[in-house]
Formats: C-alpha cells, sequence, structure tokens
C-alpha cells in the first residue's frame, strides 16, 4: 500500500470533512468508478482470446491467472459501490476500449506461433496494465481525500495485484520471449 507522509496525514486530518461535502470530487470518483468497472468486465471477455492465442505456456498460464484476478476485480468493485450505497454501474471506458482493439489488432498483425505474438501479447497486455496501475492510484488517493477509507483500502488490493501482474509480464518477456522472438528473426534471416 502507497506510503503517506506527516504532511498528507496532517492535511488528511484537517480537510476530509470539507472534502466529503465536494460534490463535484465525490462525483468525479464515482465516474471514474463506473469507467474501470466497464474496463474490468470488458477485459474479463477480452483475456480469453488473448490466452487462447499465446504461443507459450508461460504466456497462457499467466493470463489465465490474470484472467481469475480480473474477474475479483470486477467483485471488488461492486464492493466498493456497495459500500458507498450506490447500485454498481459501468459506463464505457474509451481507453480500455482502444488499449482492447489495439491488442486484438496485433493478433491479426502477427503470426500464429510465433515468440514474436507473444512479446507483442505482452507489449498490448502491459499498456492494459499501466492504464489500470494509474486509475487504481487515482482512485485510492481520491477515495482516501474524501474519506472513504474502507473502499481506498479495497481499491489499494487490486492495485497492488496490477502492479504485480505487470512485473510477472516483464519477468516472462525479460526471461525468454523476447530473446526467441529475435532469434525468429535472425532464423528466417538464414533461410
Amino acid at each position: 500500500m502507497p506510503t503517506i507522509t506527516k504532511s498528507q496525514t496532517k492535511w488528511k486530518a484537517t480537510n476530509t470533512g470539507a472534502a466529503k461535502g465536494n460534490t463535484q470530487l465525490e462525483k468525479f470518483f464515482v465516474d471514474a468508478l463506473k469507467d474501470i468497472y466497464w474496463a474490468e468486465k470488458a477485459l474479463t471477455k477480452s483475456l480469453p482470446k488473448m490466452q487462447r492465442a499465446a504461443t507459450t505456456d508461460e504466456l497462457k498460464s499467466a493470463i489465465e491467472d490474470h484472467l481469475v484476478q480480473t474477474l475479483e476485480h470486477v467483485l471488488r468493485v461492486e464492493e466498493a459501490f456497495e459500500l458507498l450505497g450506490k447500485k454498481a454501474q459501468a459506463k464505457k471506458c474509451e481507453a480500455m476500449e482502444g488499449l482492447i482493439k489495439e491488442g486484438e489488432s496485433i493478433l491479426e498483425e502477427t503470426e500464429k506461433g510465433t515468440m514474436t505474438r507473444d512479446v507483442a501479447i505482452i507489449a498490448a497486455a502491459q499498456k492494459i496494465e499501466h492504464y489500470e496501475i494509474a486509475t487504481y492510484g487515482t482512485l485510492v488517493a481520491l477515495a482516501n481525500v474524501i474519506g472513504h477509507t474502507e473502499v481506498a483500502e479495497l481499491l489499494a488490493e487490486t492495485l497492488e495485484e496490477e502492479k504485480e501482474t505487470d512485473h510477472h509480464l516483464s519477468y516472462i518477456a525479460e526471461g525468454s520471449i523476447n530473446w526467441s522472438a529475435e532469434q525468429e528473426d535472425e532464423n528466417e534471416d538464414e533461410e
């Protein structure tokens, strides 16, 4: 969980009451929550496609693990809505829609069964992870500012899992996939 400095704690203690009354900030927070709710639900449909398209068992397994996590993330966002006393609603996330479309296009542009395809899948997946990390980081910070600490703690769990997934994808890519993709290119040049 992110560390909070003394000045942030002091600001929070003196300003939480005022911030709680800020309906514009609260509305922005709820809209952002609706946005990530749509994004997580969309990922539950997109990740299986990426998994089927992956070449290596290691990447297929990592995507499957993330799908299970993503289903948990959907439930956490629903719990966050419940803690706020609001109905869970999704609002189309244009950013995630674009990232998913980009991921689908790389599948069309890369050859089936190649390490290059796995490199491209990892790149697309990490773009998605970075978007989620940025979004959950913002949601956690805002939830704390407006006094919804229980919601902040809940969303911070997801934030940490998104960071771990990003790290794992880097590990897989750097472990062998990037190098193997480079070797594919060298092998083609020799033929």
